[in-house]
């Protein structure tokens, strides 16, 4: 997967200095020089996520796409590293978004069959929803707002600071006492 393939003078120029040559020129070949020396890494985080070679290929062309416009707004110091941070969050945020829109469908001869008399639901799993129900009410008003909104309705941080009003360090401070606390709360009530 080549992306650049005329990129004299520009190859030997180190990637600090392609990106301040991206910042005060926005030269798409200077980008390009810089985004192909780690493409193929970039294309291995996709593929390790995604487990297909297609949608890694094009998370590998939408990323780039994002750097056009991010890299203009975010001041880098070490790109490698800014890069793969920014390649694990766009596939983390591209596979969330599919778990959103998966739907099931639901055999019309499975739900009108009279043979089929009624649901047994497991003690256990029920038990642990009613430990973790009564957990979650001894967290406190921010703690059980954010971890709510975060797990149970997948929302992002951003997305929670925007809903809630809280300033989003305090949202990721929420959600992992609030976890904390509701990991002890559940292990101390599931032994009981």
């Amino acid at each position: 997967m080549k992306f650049i393939k005329n990129t004299a003078g520009v190859r030997d120029t180190d990637d600090a200095g392609l990106l301040l040559q991206y910042k005060s020129t926005g030269s798409l070949d200077a980008l390009g020089v810089l985004y192909n020396r780690y493409m193929h890494l970039v294309y291995g985080v996709c593929l390790n996520y995604f487990k297909d070679e297609e949608a890694s290929k094009d998370a590998v062309m939408q990323i780039f796409e994002e750097l056009v416009v991010k890299l203009k707004i975010h001041e880098v110091q070490n790109f490698k590293s800014w890069l793969h941070v920014l390649t694990r969050n766009h596939c983390l945020m591209a596979l969330r978004k599919l778990a959103k829109n998966n739907t099931v469908s639901i055999d019309d001869t499975f739900v009108e069959n009279t043979d089929f008399v009624h649901l047994d639901i497991d003690d256990t799993k029920e038990k642990q929803l009613t430990v973790m129900e009564r957990c979650m009410e001894t967290l406190t008003e921010e703690q059980r707002t954010s971890v709510d909104l975060f797990y149970l309705q997948e929302k992002c941080y951003k997305e929670v600071a925007e809903l809630t009003g809280y300033e989003m360090v305090k949202v990721k401070s929420y959600i992992q006492n609030g976890k904390r606390n509701l990991k002890i709360c559940i292990e101390k009530n599931s032994s009981e």
